[in-house]
């Protein structure tokens, strides 16, 4: 099939229109009753899971990290696939309690997490992994106060970096954990608390497409959990890995080559089963599992030529997407990938094209001097790869405008 997106095509095409959840996409969008919206597709996403159970070791714990898509049937829907769920606030921890998940599959994260939101972790009975000393101090005098012991691990800066990841969560200087070197401090304080050791969690960087560097971090993070281990006050029961799997966005990307990090892993995990025999290995993932697995679709309201270029103007932007504008983490705009969605062969050829929404700043465009089809007043664009750091990433108050539908199908 011959279309202007350059990533692995994993939607169906009948009659030369995009197919989400079994649904032609122009019928998806009288079901839905307006445009814009997302629309997520739960067969892909349980196609996800099962390859990664496939690729990696039997005794890897797949956790949910509902920040990519807090979408409440998106996380009722994941909470039949995967072992766990990790939080990075009080009100996903809401949305995660409402599933079937048990509370001590859950952990909830974050460089500021309030006294009500430790509270909250203590009462539900979720592993909280604290970041400072003061979490630590404030979760056990809650502890005291409700008359239980929280479950405590510690998330570690770690003293290396994931390299060649989208966004490095670990190494050098960071708002995120505790730094390797003063965690041993932390647990001999933490022996004297009413707190539950229960492990580290280990997280040091996001998005990342080189398997090599995966598998030289997830090296490193077993041999510090090592050395942390040595000053542990009780056995390492939950060692989170991280994640790090990204997946392909702009042109010349490859997919991760996930064989191979399954492979290295399934390496590894004799030597760690015998030096953490307690352990509960966990890889935390989100983006990997829904990103490619959701598309944002808006409606072409007028058709502009100005000095020669033609700019395709819709009712959604960068208030609903604004990973797709570019000011979401990008340094230098690059285009998500973007088609004509209900006509995503062009008939007669591509032209080149912005896409814009219709709020008043420069900053929303959605796709710059894109080769698209020749787009017309009603017809559909679809931004790919927008299951992941959609719409709870977006401004959606900016300027005014309703809020687009999302839907599970």
């Amino acid at each position: 099939m011959t279309t202007p997106y350059h990533a692995p095509f994993i939607f169906p095409v009948q009659n030369n229109g995009l197919v989400v959840g079994g649904m032609p996409l122009t019928r998806l969008a009288d079901r839905v009753g307006s445009t814009p919206f997302y629309a997520y597709d739960r067969r892909l996403i349980t196609d996800r899971v099962a390859q990664l159970r496939a690729a990696l070791p039997p005794d890897i714990h797949l956790h949910y990290a509902i920040k990519a898509n807090p979408m409440p049937a998106v996380v009722q829907h994941m909470a039949g696939l995967v072992d766990g769920f990790d939080v990075a606030s009080g009100g996903e921890l809401k949305i995660v309690l409402d599933t079937t998940m048990p509370p001590g599959k859950i952990s909830i994260a974050g460089p500021g997490k309030s006294e009500h939101e430790l509270r909250q972790a203590a009462a539900a009975g979720i592993v909280v992994n604290i970041e400072s000393e003061r979490e630590m101090e404030i979760l056990a005098r809650v502890g005291a106060e409700l008359g239980i012991r929280p479950k405590a691990a510690v998330r570690v800066n770690p003293d290396f970096e994931l390299k060649s990841s989208g966004m490095k969560m670990g190494g050098g200087p960071k708002q995120f954990g505790v730094d390797a070197e003063r965690v041993p401090e932390l647990l001999m304080r933490m022996k004297a608390l009413p707190v539950e050791f229960y492990g580290f969690h280990i997280f040091s960087g996001s998005q990342n497409l080189r398997a090599e560097s995966i598998m030289e971090a997830q090296r490193k993070t077993f041999d510090l959990a090592r050395r942390l281990a040595q000053d542990a006050p009780g056995p390492v029961r939950l060692l989170n890995l991280g994640g790090g799997f990204g997946i392909p966005y702009f042109p010349g990307e490859q997919p991760l080559d996930l064989p191979a990090v399954g492979a290295h892993l399934t390496s590894l995990m004799p030597d760690a089963r015998r030096d953490f025999p307690q352990a509960e290995f966990v890889i935390e993932l989100g983006r990997y599992f829904v990103g490619e697995a959701g598309i944002y679709v808006s409606r072409v309201v007028d058709r502009k030529v100005s000095r020669g270029h033609t700019f395709l103007v819709t009712d959604g932007g960068l208030h609903h997407h604004l990973a797709a504008s570019g000011n979401f983490g990008q340094v230098i705009r690059k285009n998500y990938p973007v088609l004509v969605g209900n006509r995503v062969t062009p008939p007669a050829g591509v032209e080149s094209a912005t896409v814009v929404g219709p709020l008043c700043t420069p900053l929303d465009v959605l796709a710059d001097k894109m080769d698209l089809g020749h787009a017309q007043v009603g017809d559909l664009i679809v931004v790919l790869q927008s299951g992941a750091y959609g719409l709870s990433a977006s401004p959606q108050a900016f300027l005014g405008h309703p809020a687009p539908v999302e839907v599970l199908l």
